[in-house]
């Protein structure tokens, strides 16, 4: 294999040795299978391509100053996909089955887990489609769980940096009784039009407000939104948002560190009063937020006006990291040590 240069790896895919998959057929799972092809074999009349029956997640594994490997909260994501598959009505993947494929496909692949100090990770996605044969829009019958790694890169290539994000009234990502709660792939192929509108506009992400009203920040981008004021870490209530396990642990921490949480709607004019705003999820953590331009209303509002990260973004960071790396305490038992 040709060395791998590390330090210049981007968010993106390489290909590994080996992927992990599952066949669901009669009511029931197949045996973990191991390939090394890249490839699916399907049937045109798929579920997955005509219906939309497909779910997916993303986590990370992470080699410390131990060397030893580290798998972030892997059972949040089986149980996830579990909610996403009751949303669109596919076959669940029993939580032991999807630990043991994620656990596999990052040993049969430990050679591509980047070092410690490269500041780069093993990133894990584990897929489910329905594969069964089908032109009318009901469930398919059968299915397939694919799991495959890769080593990305860290999100920020310039260091952890505030990026600007932009609200644009007249997109919506989800409906509020749809499916922005689940992990499903319709919901990404509808935030690609103003996402790469944001992104020539050189905004970092779109901050959607709710498609009911246009009046509550809803989710941003492929993120959870938090906003910090006065010892307080506050993140929107909805029924069109992704619940983030990044968030989730970020909501932990900022409790043990002696922060109130507020977990509920949050008017747009709320800006305003934050002393701190970030977006969180698997790729970077946290990306903290240098200003949210809204630009129906021509409004800034600005928490960086040097573009460094806040205090407080930087602390959470900092610790969730260490925990993944091994760096910190793991009170919670969210890290699995292979």
């Amino acid at each position: 294999m040709e060395a791998i240069n590390w330090s210049d790896l981007t968010f993106g895919y390489m290909k590994t040795d080996y992927n992990v998959r599952s066949h669901y057929q009669d009511g029931k799972w197949s045996d973990l299978e191991i390939t090394d092809s890249e490839f699916l074999n399907l049937h045109i009349a798929s579920t997955c391509l005509h219906y939309g029956q497909e779910s997916f997640e993303g986590l990370k594994a992470f080699r410390g100053k131990d060397n030893k490997i580290r798998i972030f909260r892997m059972r949040e994501n089986a149980l996830r996909m579990q909610e996403s598959s009751r949303g669109i009505m596919m076959a669940e993947l029993p939580v032991e089955l999807f630990e043991k494929a994620v656990v596999e496909a990052v040993k049969r692949n430990e050679r591509f887990v980047p070092p410690c100090e490269s500041g780069a990770s093993l990133y894990i996605r584990p897929l489910l489609i329905g594969t069964s044969a089908q032109v009318g829009v009901k469930p398919a019958t059968e299915y397939t769980f694919v799991l495959f790694v890769t080593p990305v890169g860290p999100y920020f290539k310039e260091g952890f940096k505030t990026t600007p994000v932009v609200i644009y009234r007249e997109y919506d990502r989800a409906a509020p009784l749809g499916t922005g709660t689940i992990k499903v792939g319709g919901n990404y192929a509808a935030s690609l039009v103003a996402g790469t509108k944001a992104h020539d506009g050189g905004y970092s992400a779109v901050l959607y407000l709710d498609a009911r009203e246009k009046k509550y920040i809803d989710e941003c981008g492929p993120a959870n939104f938090f906003g910090i004021k006065n010892n307080t870490y506050v993140t929107p209530q909805s029924t069109s948002i992704l619940p983030s396990i990044t968030n989730k642990s970020l909501i932990q921490l900022a409790e043990d560190a002696g922060m109130r949480v507020e977990r509920r709607a949050i008017p747009v004019e709320e800006l305003a009063t934050f002393e701190e705003a970030g977006m969180c999820g698997t790729a970077a953590v946290i990306s903290p937020i240098q200003r949210v331009d809204d630009v129906a209303e021509n409004k800034s509002y600005i928490f960086s006006a040097d573009g460094k990260p806040g205090v407080i973004c930087e602390k959470l960071y900092k610790q969730l990291r260490a925990i993944q790396y091994g760096d910190a305490e793991d009170k919670y038992g969210w890290v699995t040590i292979l």
